[in-house]
């Protein structure tokens, strides 16, 4: 999951070290001057507010069905699943691990921020940022989860996540598969490459609108996920899944709507569909908030089916208009209803960015949801 000390790093690059938008994500700015007065709470927002998009609100502790699509609010009780807990009585896959240095990448060889500088608005063009940065090595780490059940040298679908490693996803789809919820998959857990927002490896990998990321996934890390575990991975795109929180759920929707051909269905929790793409692009000004703005209302209907969740404490900056991610989530919803798409959207009270509890409570809804209608 997207770790406190990362968010507050992006709250600093979008804000310029804004003590009150540190406050969002409830870490501690440094003490206000005795003139300041009371700190501003954390913004929280009504789920039934004019302009989001109607939604059937559930009793307390209620999910919705991994049948229905549409839009829904749950909360505030976040209960964790009885599918995220170790059950001994299933059968458990088994876990490995490799890292991928850098240099040996063709595609990302690796870059991060000058220390100590933030991104500053081009004079020319405030819409753009100026960024320092260098090349700059790292280590990502891979972990891949392959089920007892999986049948060495059958092909496998499986599912892509951000942010690794994420043994969550493990032991809720350890539980999910024996109990037939969801069929026989590989799951691909990919740390970043290390730092966060413009300029970082993490924000040119998962902030860019591109296929670039599914592309390195494909050429790079499961050929050798496929010769190091002696599994074959399905070239079905509907036997792929991509997975992710804040700028990794950006990520997976990007990885799905640019490479099409390899990736048909999406989760993201917190998902970053804002303007956060660095280096600048002019054929998505917005960045991921292109997607919701252009892209998905003025292109074909895509074979994508997608799982979001947003939680009503989520990150609001006051930069600019392109930085609120309540918003920018009611906005897919909206879009995907209008073309056609089939989605499930989890607008969650009492819940902040990548809220841990909220994950626990509906990551096996997200899992079942997003596999609906697969057969090998």
């Amino acid at each position: 999951m997207y770790h406190a000390l990362s968010i507050a790093l992006l709250l600093l690059l979008v804000t310029g070290f804004n003590p009150s938008a540190a406050q969002l994500l409830g870490q501690p700015p440094a003490p206000p001057p005795a003139s300041q007065g009371a700190r501003p709470q954390a913004a929280t927002r009504d789920p039934n507010a004019s302009g989001y998009v109607t939604a059937k609100e559930l009793a307390d502790g209620a999910i919705p069905s991994a049948k229905e699509d549409g839009n829904f609010i749950i909360g505030p009780t976040h209960n964790a699943a009885t599918d995220m807990s170790v059950k001994e009585e299933v059968p458990h896959g088994q876990v490995f691990e490799f890292t991928m240095e850098s240099k040996d990448s063709k595609i990302y060889p690796g870059v991060a921020r000058e220390p100590g500088a933030f991104p500053q608005p081009d004079p020319a063009d405030p819409g753009k940022l100026i960024v320092s940065s260098h090349p700059a090595p790292y280590t990502r780490r891979v972990l891949v989860y392959v089920p007892k059940q999986y049948v060495p040298g059958t092909e496998a679908p499986f599912i892509v996540g951000a942010d690794g490693p994420d043994r969550a996803l493990f032991m809720a789809l350890d539980n999910l598969i024996a109990g037939k919820r969801v069929p026989v998959m590989i799951a691909i857990s990919i740390g970043n490459g290390s730092g966060d927002a413009q300029g970082s490896q993490r924000g040119l990998e998962y902030d860019t609108m591109s296929g670039k990321y599914a592309e390195f996934v494909e050429s790079e890390v499961l050929p050798l996920v496929e010769k190091q575990y002696q599994v074959k991975l399905t070239k079905d795109p509907g036997g792929r899944a991509t997975m992710g929180c804040s700028s990794g759920g950006s990520a997976a929707m990007a990885m799905a709507w640019y490479r099409t051909d390899l990736y048909h269905r999406v989760i993201s929790y917190s998902g970053t569909f804002v303007y956060q793409q660095w280096p600048y692009n002019s054929e998505t000004p917005h960045g991921a908030w292109n997607f919701h703005e252009t892209l998905i209302p003025n292109s074909p209907k895509k074979p994508l089916r997608i799982w979001m969740q947003v939680g009503d404490r989520d990150l609001l900056i006051p930069r600019d208009n392109y930085h609120d991610w309540v918003l920018a989530n009611e906005n897919m919803a909206r879009v995907l209803a209008a073309a056609g798409y089939p989605y499930q959207f989890v607008f969650a009270k009492n819940a902040g960015h990548c809220d841990r509890g909220v994950k626990e409570q509906t990551l096996p809804l997200a899992l079942e949801y997003v596999w609906q209608g697969y057969s090998k």
